[in-house]
């Protein structure tokens, strides 16, 4: 595996500092990231210790095993073994002269050799005088200044990333008026990226008086979930953890021994985040460990817990405007609507295999979409529910893909405009209006087996498709360039009217590069079970 990427997330224009600022070390956050180190120095030497503790136990078990003669014959060896590695350290160390190593030499005139050479050829500058090798000239400044500046035109686009084992969140400027994608900074992460949520409230250090931010919370393999300031670069640490990391008291218990579930934080990888638009402290959380979280970004300490699933909860969504209903969807093959106000308080549905997404229709809430790791996408209504899980109507099925249906999303602006990405490679439009779903265009962007797929979150460019996977490269499909989507949406959007070169965005992209249309017949693939869509990111 030398690169992919998981997950992605737009943010929308206008939202992100103009010119963001570099990350800069006070007395206050030095000992905040003191703290930090110090605790995972404490950590490390504790993994030590036992790694030790266990060898040891080890050994002395061998020993025991063997007979008196075998054991003459080790007491001997290590003796002579240590006699030579003795004489090779002492042939070293002479080698280096360690005894005189702070003596300075001197040079045929008898002056001091120092590690600049001779000190008299150094320049000296008058104590009020500015020294030009330490002062940075304004013009290079306004340069730096002007190579991180973000227009109110650009979006930013997030993407969690994994290369040659080192995982990291690239944060894009998407340029959509230029053609133009770049990665404007990153951030190192402490593990594979899951998800992200991007946020705008202010969370964390650094935060008084401010109402408004740019913010994004990153699930990963880890059991925390981290926040980090999109407006500031360079950062070294997030700026607020949400579970056991955040707590010193728990972290120091947990190292006896191993936690279990609990109302407080995850104990296992975060596989869905979504935050609340209405109550925008309220972030919501879905783990491998089965539960899902509720979190107050205020105080950022779990408020709720609940444990409404028997396997995996891998997907969320909050109602767009019952804003206390969030949908859940699980491995156990289920999709829960619950207020979280009463967790008794709960509808279930049921489907033919894992769940992948669930997504509340924006354009009518009283329906929402399920997708599945059999490759189906159904449609249900939410006023219909069913007595057992297993008695569940969806108002559609739809065969999909041939695999997992590992990515989808919900065009915001144009009603019955879906997509879907899967781990087949492949990324699908539909036009599912009037409850007729019907395949627009198939496409096989080269981006390897599809993780992540999402419409831009601004009207001008909400046609303007993410695309992301397991080749470690994103593709903006600006899908109304695209002949099928112009005539499926010329009625309800004039302006599409005629024909148009087809527009594909990326980085280091070839302009001249030109994926091939499939077929488009809907429902045309057979049913095949996929691959679990984590379980599954290798590049064939």
């Amino acid at each position: 595996m030398s690169s992919m990427i998981t997950t992605t997330a737009w943010v929308r224009r206008g939202v992100a500092a103009q010119f963001p600022t570099k990350y800069e070390i006070d007395e206050k956050e030095m000992d905040r990231i003191s703290k930090l180190a110090r605790m995972q120095l404490e950590d490390a030497q504790e993994d030590l210790s036992a790694a030790k503790a266990e060898e040891e136990d080890t050994a002395m078990d061998e020993d025991q095993n063997d007979d008196a003669m075998e054991d003459d014959s080790k007491d001997e060896a290590p003796k002579e073994s240590s006699d030579v590695k003795t004489t090779e350290d002492d042939d070293v160390l002479k080698e280096f002269d360690l005894d005189h190593y702070d003596s300075d030499e001197v040079d045929e005139d008898g002056e001091k050799i120092t590690m600049f050479g001779n000190v008299q050829s150094l320049a000296y500058h008058q104590p009020n005088e500015e020294d030009p090798y330490l002062v940075i000239p304004e013009d290079e400044e306004d340069e730096d200044r002007e190579e991180l500046q973000i227009m109110p035109t650009d979006n930013l686009l997030l993407a969690g990333k994994v290369e040659d084992e080192v995982a990291h969140l690239e944060v894009y400027v998407y340029e959509d008026h230029a053609d133009n994608l770049y990665v404007h900074h990153d951030i190192m992460l402490p593990g594979i990226p899951l998800c992200l949520e991007w946020l705008d409230m202010p969370v964390g250090k650094n935060t008084e008086g401010r109402t408004q931010g740019n913010f994004v919370a990153v699930g990963t393999m880890e059991p925390d979930i981290e926040i980090w300031d999109l407006d500031v670069v360079d950062s070294m640490y997030p700026n607020a953890i949400l579970g056991q990391g955040g707590q010193d008291e728990d972290r120091k218990k947990s190292k006896k021994k191993k936690p279990k579930a609990n109302d407080e934080y995850h104990i296992d990888s975060i596989l869905a985040l979504a935050a609340n638009r209405q109550h925008r402290n309220l972030l919501a959380s879905a783990s491998a460990d089965r539960t899902v979280k509720l979190w107050d970004l205020n105080t950022t300490s779990c408020a709720k817990s609940y444990s409404h699933h028997t396997d995996k909860v891998c997907s969320l969504d909050w109602h767009p405007k019952e804003s206390t209903i969030l949908l859940s969807g699980s491995y156990d093959r289920t999709v829960v609507a619950a207020d979280m106000r009463a967790p008794d308080a709960k509808a279930r549905w049921g489907v033919d295999s894992d769940v992948e997404n669930v997504r509340w229709d924006p354009h009518d809430p009283n329906f929402f979409y399920v997708t599945t790791d059999g490759g189906q996408v159904y449609r249900y209504d939410v006023r219909n529910v069913p007595a057992t899980p297993a008695e569940s109507k969806p108002v559609w099925t739809l065969q999909a893909h041939d695999s997992s249906v590992s990515s989808f999303d919900i065009n915001r602006t144009i009603p019955g405009f879906l997509v879907t990405g899967s781990t087949d490679k492949e990324v699908k439009l539909w036009n599912v209006e009037n409850d007729k779903p019907s395949m627009v265009v198939s496409r096989k962007l080269d981006v390897g087996k599809v993780f992540s797929t999402g419409f831009a979150p601004d009207a001008e460019v909400s046609f303007r498709l993410a695309v992301a996977g397991s080749k470690g490269n994103v593709q903006i499909w600006d899908a109304s360039t695209n002949g099928a989507v112009r005539r499926a949406f010329v009625s309800r959007l004039p302006d599409f009217e005629g024909e148009v070169k087809e527009r594909m965005i990326g980085v280091n992209q070839d302009d001249d590069e030109e994926s091939e249309d499939e077929g488009v017949e809907p429902g045309a693939e057979g049913a095949a079970g996929g691959p679990d869509g984590w379980e599954s990111m290798d590049e064939d």
